[in-house]
């Protein structure tokens, strides 16, 4: 819980979306006392194509909760670097057969990155709706889990920096996502009944495989069955597709899964029957692990760990590699493992979060 007199001297900036989470926090900040500055992140599609977006509703939404609680509001245009920095980075992992995560990328890139550089560096701290919340642990602050494990985001914001968890703050962490909505309706705020965003942060309704074919276009090459080497199918770019996935095969007599791409002749092995053991692994490698709290550098023996953004956390162990590489030995094998995912870290308790790495096979 955060203790809102302890910031009553605090310059602090929201960054509002215009969704139903970022306001209950002007909200809650209001409801204290405080009006803090609010920042619209303005991104919409490259080239402003017509792209099936709603950032025009999201700002009018966003003004509207500023000006009902009495706070400023500015639109900071993050446009170029999204494009330059976070599509680079999804366009480049995908070309080269791994599975990134835009979403991750954009928190510490832009949230927290961009964002930083034109207006956040005037503030103290930096607000956001996200379902997280941080804690002091022997004078150290922690990325800690929220208590609605289905929309915990904490794996969301496992790659942001140091400085950047220093300056976040998280005022609707504590409650899960029912109560969020309770506020809403009970306070009457504008976009108490608005769905939540699907799709890529920041792009709106745009479908992940639309965001790729738009900038690396189509590929086809052979599906082929992995026991047997039989073509069963053709596919249309092997970056459509990521390690463990299950729908949108388009091949009959399934379930089919994908269990392997060779990137050099451009083939997707898939494999039949259920859950195939070859989709499963136990122990693999993560590099370039980015610890979130100054100051920790090791990570414990035993661990909680997330390579994909579900509810469950699955318990294991840690093996310290030489090379500064971590091996994640699993307690029970675990589905779709994927390079370039990243794989969050917590403790056993899975309260605090470490820090994440990207997995590496």
């Amino acid at each position: 819980m955060i203790n809102y007199e302890e910031l009553k001297d605090k310059k602090i900036a929201v960054l509002l979306s215009g969704g139903v989470d970022s306001s209950v926090v002007v909200y809650e900040f209001a409801s204290h006392g405080l009006h803090p500055d609010c920042f619209y992140i303005k991104i919409g599609p490259e080239e402003q194509e017509e792209w099936d977006c709603s950032s025009e509703e999201d700002l009018e939404m966003a003004t509207a909760v500023a000006a009902r609680f009495g706070c400023k509001l500015q639109v900071i245009d993050c446009h170029k670097e999204y494009w330059n920095q976070v599509t680079k980075y999804t366009m480049d992992k995908v070309k080269s057969g791994f599975t990134p995560n835009p979403d991750v990328m954009c928190n510490r890139l832009i949230k927290f990155g961009a964002f930083d550089e034109k207006m956040g560096h005037d503030y103290d701290l930096i607000a956001t709706g996200h379902y997280a919340q941080t804690e002091i642990i022997d004078g150290k602050k922690w990325l800690v889990t929220s208590p609605d494990p289905v929309k915990d985001q904490t794996d969301f914001l496992a790659q942001i920096y140091q400085w950047q968890l220093k300056k976040a703050i998280f005022p609707i962490g504590h409650h899960i996502k029912d109560e969020i909505r309770e506020i809403a309706e009970r306070e009457h705020l504008i976009n108490a009944k608005r769905k939540d965003s699907q799709g890529i942060c920041f792009l709106g309704n745009i479908d992940y495989n639309e965001y790729v074919r738009r900038y690396l276009g189509e590929k086809k090459g052979n599906v082929i069955e992995f026991e047997t080497g039989k073509k069963i199918g053709e596919h249309k770019g092997l970056w459509f597709h990521t390690i463990g996935q299950r729908k949108g095969l388009g091949l009959g007599g399934g379930p089919w899964f994908v269990v392997k791409k060779d990137i050099e002749k451009n083939i997707l092995y898939v494999s039949h029957g259920y859950d195939p053991e070859t989709a499963y692994k136990q122990d693999f490698k993560i590099h370039d692990f980015d610890f979130l709290t100054e100051g920790i550098t090791e990570l414990p023996a035993r661990v909680t760990f997330k390579i994909r953004h579900t509810p469950e956390y699955h318990p294991a162990s840690v093996e310290v590699n030489g090379d500064g590489t971590f091996t994640i030995h699993s307690d029970e094998k675990i589905h779709g493992v994927a390079p370039g995912q990243f794989c969050v870290i917590y403790d056993e308790q899975h309260h605090r979060c470490y820090g994440s790495g990207e997995i590496t096979l």
